[in-house]
């Protein structure tokens, strides 16, 4: 199955999660913890099960990792050319807290980089997909479809806008929003959950989003797929291409995400490395 034809697979995969999740939303759903402290819900698991069970039939030589099932040794792992990336209920905080702002995220990497990802929000039905060579597009509840592409520079009426986490920032974080802000002006902070903060700047509804505050690669990958496709990139303090090779730790450096052919790209790229060293 070619890429595209299977990118659309996915879409419906994941709106068949997004099903599976619905009846636990606002249903006072018992809570547990991970080894990791980190919650986890029936709605995860349920929406795994879908996910495992449909990528299995879609392809069935290719694996899987899933925040749900993530107990697979390197020694394993580092031999995948191609594999799924998969976080069932991306923004599980805000899911118990009754918030709309969680996502089914469903990625494929092949040799560490991002070759599609689908980001869908069960309680609107709208979905984000694309990938690096197949473009970007936005689905909404309704069924209707829209291309989707980056902002280069923000409207003349608004300020350059930063999508910021509401749980997560650090002393380099904010040391570079002050940076930012000299270099383009005064800066609008957005906050929105999970993965949907990649997909406000793929839709051209926001200029850049700095983490520099831990991720883990489930929490990433798809939404960087759809940035990728819609002209957009997720690069290191480095300033290299951001990837998910098989390392022992699954959690990511920091990143930036921001539009490809921005003309403060080099700006911000100099903050991030002087803040690195």
């Amino acid at each position: 199955m070619k890429d595209l034809q299977l990118m659309h697979e996915v879409v419906k995969l994941t709106q068949l999660a997004g099903e599976a999740i619905l009846p636990f939303w606002r249903a006072d759903v018992a809570v547990s913890n991970k080894a990791d402290d980190s919650p986890v819900t029936a709605a995860d698991l349920a929406a795994h099960r879908v996910i495992a069970d449909g990528l299995l039939a879609l392809a069935p030589h290719v694996p899987v990792l899933s925040e749900e099932d993530c107990d697979i040794p390197q020694a394993v792992r580092e031999g995948w050319q191609r594999w799924w990336l998969v976080d069932p209920l991306d923004g599980t905080k805000e899911f118990i807290a009754g918030s709309e702002e969680f996502t089914v995220n469903i990625a494929l990497i092949e040799n560490g980089e991002v070759v599609f990802g689908v980001v869908a929000m069960p309680t609107n039905g709208r979905c984000y997909f694309g990938g690096r060579a197949l473009g970007a597009w936005r689905t909404e509840g309704d069924g209707t479809v829209q291309p989707i592409q980056v902002r280069t520079a923000p409207p003349a009426d608004r300020r350059f806008t930063v999508v910021a986490s509401r749980r997560h920032t650090s002393p380099q974080q904010e040391a570079l929003l002050a940076g930012l802000g000299a270099a383009v002006g005064e800066l609008e902070l957005a906050n929105i959950g999970s993965s949907l903060k990649f997909c406000l700047l793929a839709e051209g509804s926001a200029d850049c989003y700095p983490r520099l505050a831990p991720t883990s690669q489930w929490d990433t990958a798809a939404a960087q797929g759809v940035l990728e496709g819609a002209g957009g990139e997720v690069i290191g303090l480095d300033g290299q291409a951001f990837r998910y090779p098989p390392r022992e730790s699954l959690l990511n450096p920091f990143f930036l995400a921001l539009p490809a052919a921005a003309g403060w790209r080099q700006a911000l790229v100099t903050l991030a490395i002087a803040i690195d060293a």
